[in-house]
């Protein structure tokens, strides 16, 4: 892989083509055509258009990108000497996460990484929140981070001030592995080689990036890589988030795609926009991680209780269906805390929506 690298590097970052538009390509020449990169690259222009259904741009897009691949060639050897591996999207080392979560139009078509590849395989747990997070917050990402390490789990973190980088912190000092997704280009990380040398030495820690190794810090670069740190985990735990930015706009968008998310239940003193991703449907955990039973339902009362379990025994149910079941009686952020809270209860995703139904012997099973 290290002698097409070069043709990876050109190929991922044509300019303004997107993850879907590149990906669509590489599944043309490479699964349907049965061709290499290197291959792909031999292409007259001729041969693009045709075969691949270009545009005259696109095209000229391509015939830019085979000018620059002594460029590409020289960075890609670069990147070998410095110990940065270069996955094409095609290579069984690439996460396959990433492509369960975020599909062919959410996935970069390359990543870079540092460390040990062995942990994008591992099971991981995303901590996110704001940069201006507050104790409460940051004791809670403590918390989550001693738990998956405990667990021997992956902590994913941003790198950003706060939570990310607290995330980071507690996921080593409790003798835990972590995943650096950067908001840069792995060249532009040198200080933070430095810092996590013996970590990533001793394959604790695994330094990600989806970006030109050139390109240097931007907010552009912080938001899109947001969905790639919910796309290399497994669980998603939120600390605290307002309600416009880059860890609202990920959850919000890993809700709609059907995530599991678990989001600390704020006090009623706290300004934050934790109860609205609840109520948009992540699940409320408390300071400890664990999904709320006690609190937040008490307007369900034991009638109440046997008339919903009733609704739901039949088939599965969407939550907004059982709210409507019992006239808008209940909220359904305090509903879909009672369900969770029952034993006898099973979410299931039809379509890729959460749905509730009573347990019987033989179902589900």
């Amino acid at each position: 892989m290290n002698k097409e690298a070069a043709y990876w590097i050109s190929l991922a970052h044509l300019p303004g083509w997107g993850y879907s538009a590149v990906n669509k390509l590489i599944v043309a020449f490479y699964h349907d055509r049965k061709i290499s990169v290197v291959e792909f690259f031999s292409c007259d222009k001729k041969t693009w258009r045709d075969s691949y259904n270009l545009s005259e741009k696109e095209v000229n897009d391509l015939v830019q990108a085979k000018e620059m691949l002594p460029n590409s060639g020289f960075l890609a050897e670069q990147l070998h000497n410095n110990g940065i591996e270069v996955i094409p999207i095609i290579s069984t080392d690439y996460s396959a996460k990433i492509k369960s979560n975020l599909k062919t139009a959410g996935s970069p078509p390359l990543l870079y990484i540092k460390g040990n590849s062995q942990i994008l395989k591992e099971n991981s747990v995303a901590i996110v929140g704001s940069r201006n997070a507050s104790e409460i917050s940051i004791g809670f990402t403590d918390n989550i981070a001693k738990m998956v390490s405990e667990q021997f789990r992956v902590v994913v973190s941003g790198f950003a001030k706060g939570v990310d980088k607290a995330a980071l912190d507690s996921a080593l000092k409790y003798k835990g592995r972590s995943i650096i997704v950067l908001p840069q280009g792995v060249n532009t990380f040198t200080s933070g080689y430095k810092t996590y040398y013996k970590q990533i030495v001793a394959g604790d820690v695994l330094v990600l990036s989806v970006f030109h190794p050139k390109s240097v810090w931007s907010v552009g670069l912080a938001m899109a890589r947001n969905p790639v740190i919910y796309g290399l985990a497994d669980e998603i735990y939120v600390a605290e988030s307002g309600d416009s930015g880059g860890t609202w706009s990920g959850v919000s968008d890993g809700l709609k795609k059907g995530r599991k998310i678990f989001v600390r239940k704020p006090s009623a003193e706290e300004k934050n926009a934790n109860a609205l991703l609840i109520q948009k449907g992540a699940v409320a955990v408390d300071p400890e991680g664990n999904p709320v039973e006690d609190t937040g339902f008490t307007d369900i009362d034991s009638d109440l209780s046997a008339s919903i379990l009733e609704f739901i025994s039949s088939k599965p149910r969407k939550i907004s269906e059982i709210a409507e079941s019992v006239g808008g009686r209940i909220s359904e952020e305090s509903l879909r805390n009672f369900l969770i809270s029952q034993k006898n209860v099973q979410e299931v995703r039809i379509k890729n929506t959460p749905q509730y139904t009573i347990i019987t012997p033989g179902l589900f099973g």
